[in-house]
């Protein structure tokens, strides 16, 4: 069922709705709210687990843009994440589940470790770093297409110290022929061996050093195609820590629904736009309405600059209306139903920069 047109109060400052807790927006869809930090429940299905089961939790580290995302959803078998061209699509740190009948690997998609050049840019940086810490083992993705570069280099000293097991996955590596595949993975191994330091990212404290080489082991996946993902999953398993279920089975996220719908929204702002405003852009739910036979979601859309404003409502709102129409058919695979989506567009200058409203945002860097 289609959105009308978006009202002028759609594309202008409007008057903004009160923004509910999420107890209660759970309570209007008649939802169980899931926990958004902290351990995961106890209950997850400790009953049931076969002898020998591990679990465990797993972060994605990787530089940005190198599928994370990606290879996130194609493990879980459905969209958890959002995914665009663009780099720094990840903003929070996200939690999918994938149980397989011996396993249960509670993935974190976190944001591309990058040089800062905002606020915050250093609290995604600060929550990618963050997360090596409180897991039990981390998955280094690179872009096995490209030769080991700088920013690979800056994580792999970045990892050298961790406590946990790391696995490398050479992603894209099926967009080269074979044999520049295994010549592209040769610079990993050189890398990981000390004979080809490339360097850390500018402005850090991290460095090359003569510390003894890495046996971390690598593979090659497609996170487009699944080609080699069984296969990574299996050598992930089996370093996970014998334990019993954290989540039950079925489940596939643990992320709060606001946080999803606003995400929804940001990737067809991510797709849809260019230049700045897709960095320069911010989703917030005011309000998620069960309206009947429709879920009826109200969300604002953030932007720095009255120009960017402006791109993204486009002529006679055509651009609004195009973002709403991607955000609510997505929208509506997750309510199972039809939704009425409408947006307004604020414009809040250097909100990148401003811790408040990075913290009302959800931006904590924790």
């Amino acid at each position: 069922m289609e959105s009308p047109s978006p009202s002028p109060n759609a594309t202008g400052e409007g008057q903004l709705l009160p923004i509910p807790d999420p107890a209660e927006s759970a309570r209007l869809l008649g939802r169980s709210l899931p926990p958004q930090d902290g351990p995961p429940p106890a209950a997850g299905g400790s009953v049931g687990a076969p002898e020998g089961f591990r679990s465990g939790f797993v972060a994605l580290i990787g530089r940005p843009n190198v599928g994370k995302s990606t290879l996130l959803n194609q493990l879980v078998g459905e969209k958890v994440a959002i995914t665009s061209p663009v780099a720094q699509t990840t903003r929070n740190r996200l939690r999918a589940i994938l149980t397989t009948p011996s396993a249960q690997l509670v993935l974190l998609d976190t944001p591309g470790i990058h040089k800062p050049h905002h606020l915050l840019g250093e609290r995604l940086v600060q929550s990618a770093r963050g997360a090596i810490g409180e897991v039990d083992l981390v998955l280094l993705l690179v872009d096995g297409s490209q030769p080991a570069g700088r920013g690979d280099g800056f994580i792999v000293e970045l990892l050298r110290h961790a406590r946990v097991p790391v696995h490398v996955a050479l992603n894209k590596s099926d967009l080269v022929p074979p044999e520049q595949a295994r010549e592209l993975a040769e610079t990993y191994r050189q890398l990981l061996a000390g004979d080809n330091p490339v360097g850390t990212s500018p402005g850090d404290d991290v460095g090359p050093t003569a510390a003894p080489p890495l046996d971390w082991p690598l593979h090659p996946v497609s996170a487009l195609t699944g080609v080699g993902t069984e296969e990574l999953v299996e050598a992930l398993a089996a370093d996970l820590p014998i334990g019993p279920h954290l989540y039950p089975p079925d489940a596939t996220s643990d992320q709060p629904e606001q946080l999803l719908l606003a995400e929804l929204i940001r990737e067809q702002v991510l797709c849809h736009t260019r230049e700045e405003v897709p960095h320069s852009v911010a989703v917030q739910i005011d309000r998620i309405v069960d309206d009947g036979p429709r879920t009826a979601v109200l969300a604002t859309v953030l932007v720095e600059r009255a120009s960017q404003k402006g791109i993204l409502i486009g002529k006679g709102g055509s651009m609004l209306r195009q973002i709403g129409q991607g955000a609510r058919l997505q929208m509506q695979k997750v309510f199972d139903g039809p939704v009425y989506l409408e947006l307004f567009v604020k414009v809040v200058p250097n909100w990148r920069r401003s811790a408040a409203r990075l913290a009302e945002l959800g931006y904590r860097g924790d």
